[in-house]
């Protein structure tokens, strides 16, 4: 039951012995943290960087920025002079100075219940330099840039680090992207190597991934970019047996997928591997080499590469992960999302392990093959840190407490959200249900483009209000501003901005330094723009309002309205599409389109089902739109500028427009109404 109070007086504190031998044990000791990372950042991440290997130390200044594009050119530097390798202190490190060789990194969670595996540091490590030693062998360099489409496998961290390890750029895509979302990557950042797998099962939907691998390459060479090495994992394959790791089959072998095979192109993963040396020497990287490429939705609707470099992200996901769960030696974490996005590269992958942890690695969904998963899974390797999306949440919550109060989760002391907002509905079920109320949320505001928590809570130190990210994390300094760019003190709502650089920020958009300066600084000069708004109440908590821009949050993924756009109009009965966000019980947003057909061209099912299709193969599933209007004209203004406002409006059922007088033709908005889809539900 929800307290009959507002939102910002509505308070949790974690338990009392959440404090004893927490990181940060007390809100005061927060605070006086954070003013040290603010006033002084060279000794407070100095002292941070002491728990890592440098093969150079740093000269000058330990952050070294501009963010003024007055100024001159947009710079973040951190650890200038210094060299290291992140494969090297997460790996190691770990194995050699921390003895912690035979510490469970990964226990891998396979689809089908009963297909598990367990991996240590060590068999880590080896795995990685094996494939390091491939990935030499196959010609990858120090700089080249490597595409990795697979799921949620053990082998996925093991082609990541070994990137890392000989200095190569890895670009992975999430593997429920499109074939042509995959090239469209791949192309941008001029691979010169794909690594993928046969297939795998996402609850009983079987995706031949090599199938899409191979479209994908296609489509490369048609536009003129030719890829020819191609590394593949059989997973689902009967070689699976043969795996390096040592992975049981279990119920995992598919004999009837067919996987098409190119000898001159396709290597075979486990041949590779067999032969290869377990001994492989760490390229020394400085600071600012690029780590990886990721790509994220942008309001232009062409995807934008956001670049990562080692020293900076190595030291604040560590720090990150290490805080804002309080980490302890003996902690279970495991975090749900997939290595594809930027939650899984920095709190499945280099945080977690930064840090020694042993972490749980799923390849399948909260809800196969029941809604119990989760906490099935939760008891069985005795999860002391958990981290989800509110749409994972929002989900389970459908199906009532009994399925998670068959299980104890008394393991469970601090429960994390990510992706977007939660609402405080969902904040209470996951606190007094799952949690039992004992369990602090840490509720993190992050990005892409951020690498890390830049607002959250701190276990055992911030009083918690449900739906508020409350304080920002050391290093960070949030401010609000106006539409004139106006700094608002106090209780205040506005464009959520960032004043200075953290170690972790992005450093450019991959072979386009001109758009990262136009996307994130140049609307306000001085300040790194986030495109989310946000509001600050009366006891300086902040909370998130959601985009400003162009972009769409559907189940805690960025989608371009741009890009969903251009899917639509590629289809030849298209003239027109405008594309918004509509409330959504369960994934917070889902996309709304509204379409102009050509002439002549009437709008039925099938014609919706072609449009659906279409953006599931431009962009892929998860930007599948929930509903479609046929809209026979979109109320723009006399300029002719699409009104989303109204539209948002109309596909929320909202009758309210405010001012309409700017509009060309106001007529449109009843028509549209009219044909409003959706309006029952």
């Amino acid at each position: 039951m929800i307290p009959d109070k507002a939102p910002e007086d509505d308070v949790f504190h974690g338990a009392e012995e959440m404090r004893r031998g927490a990181h940060v044990p007390t809100f005061d000791k927060f605070k006086e943290l954070y003013m040290q990372s603010i006033e002084d950042p060279d000794k407070f991440w100095g002292d941070m960087a002491k728990d890592f290997f440098w093969k150079t130390k740093h000269t000058g200044r330990f952050l070294d920025y501009n963010f003024d594009t007055t100024k001159g050119d947009i710079f973040i530097k951190c650890m200038e002079g210094a060299s290291t390798n992140i494969c090297y202190n997460v790996l190691d490190r770990n194995v050699q100075d921390r003895k912690l060789g035979d510490k469970v990194a990964f226990y891998w969670e396979g689809n089908e219940p009963g297909d598990e595996l367990t991996v240590t540091y060590r068999e880590l490590l080896t795995s990685v330099c094996r494939f390091a030693n491939v990935l030499k062998s196959q010609g990858v360099k120090k700089g080249d840039r490597v595409a990795i489409y697979m799921p949620m496998v053990v082998e996925l961290v093991v082609a990541m680090l070994a990137c890392a390890r000989i200095g190569a750029v890895h670009s992975i895509v999430f593997a429920g992207f499109s074939a042509e979302s995959l090239c469209d990557r791949i192309v941008d950042s001029q691979c010169s190597l794909l690594i993928t797998a046969d297939g795998f099962y996402r609850g009983d939907k079987l995706i031949n991934l090599k199938l899409l691998a191979d479209e994908a390459l296609q489509k490369c060479t048609d536009k003129g970019f030719s890829l020819e090495r191609c590394i593949v994992l059989k997973h689902l394959s009967k070689e699976a047996q043969e795996i390096s790791l040592k992975s049981p089959p279990a119920k995992r072998p598919c004999p009837d997928l067919q996987v098409p095979w190119n000898p001159q192109v396709d290597k075979c993963w486990h041949a590779l591997m067999a032969d290869s040396s377990d001994e492989c020497e760490p390229e020394w990287c400085a600071s600012e080499d690029p780590l990886f490429i990721l790509y994220t939705s942008g309001s232009t609707g062409k995807p934008k590469g956001v670049l990562h470099t080692v020293s900076g992200y190595m030291l604040y996901t560590a720090a990150t992960f290490k805080l804002v769960f309080d980490h302890r030696p003996d902690d279970i974490y495991w975090c749900t999302a997939d290595i594809g996005w930027i939650t899984g590269h920095s709190y499945i992958t280099y945080g977690p392990l930064a840090n020694g942890a042993t972490s749980v690695l799923f390849e399948g969904l909260p809800t196969y093959p029941d809604v119990s998963r989760i906490w099935e899974i939760v008891d069985k390797y005795h999860v002391s840190k958990f981290y989800t999306a509110p749409t994972a949440i929002r989900m389970l919550m459908k199906y009532g407490s009994e399925p998670v109060q068959k299980y104890k989760r008394d393991s469970l002391k601090v429960l994390g959200t990510v992706g977007e907002p939660i609402n405080p509905e969902a904040w209470h079920w996951y606190f007094t249900v799952v949690g039992d109320g004992r369990c602090p949320i840490v509720d993190t505001f992050w990005q892409t483009e951020t690498g890390g928590h830049v607002m959250t809570p701190l276990p055992a130190a911030t009083p918690m209000k449900p739906g508020s990210a409350t304080f920002p994390f050391f290093g960070v300094v949030p401010a609000i501003l106006n539409e004139s760019g106006e700094e608002l003190a106090g209780t205040s709502e506005g464009y959520l901005v960032f004043k200075q650089p953290w170690p972790g920020v992005m450093r450019t958009v991959y072979g386009n330094h001109a758009r990262f300066e136009s996307t994130y600084f140049k609307k306000f000069p001085g300040y790194y723009v986030t495109g989310d708004g946000c509001r600050r109440d009366k006891d300086g908590y902040y909370w998130i309002t959601g985009r400003i821009d162009d972009m769409l949050n559907v189940s805690g993924h960025l989608l371009s309205t741009a890009e969903v756009e251009s899917a639509l109009v590629g289809h030849e009965a298209v003239a027109e599409a405008a594309v918004v966000g509509r409330p959504h019980p369960v994934k917070g947003e889902s996309l709304y389109c509204f379409v102009t057909l050509r002439d002549g061209v009437k709008y039925n099912r099938t014609l919706e089902a072609q449009l659906k299709k279409q953006v599931r193969e431009k962009i892929g599933a998860i930007a599948t739109p929930d509903f479609i209007q046929d809209a026979p004209a979109l109320p723009k203004t006399r300029s002719g500028k699409i009104m989303r406002r109204v539209l948002r409006k109309i596909a929320g059922g909202e009758r309210d427009l405010g001012d309409i007088s700017t509009l060309a033709d106001s007529s449109v908005v009843e028509q549209l109404f009219q044909n409003r889809c959706g309006a029952g539900e």
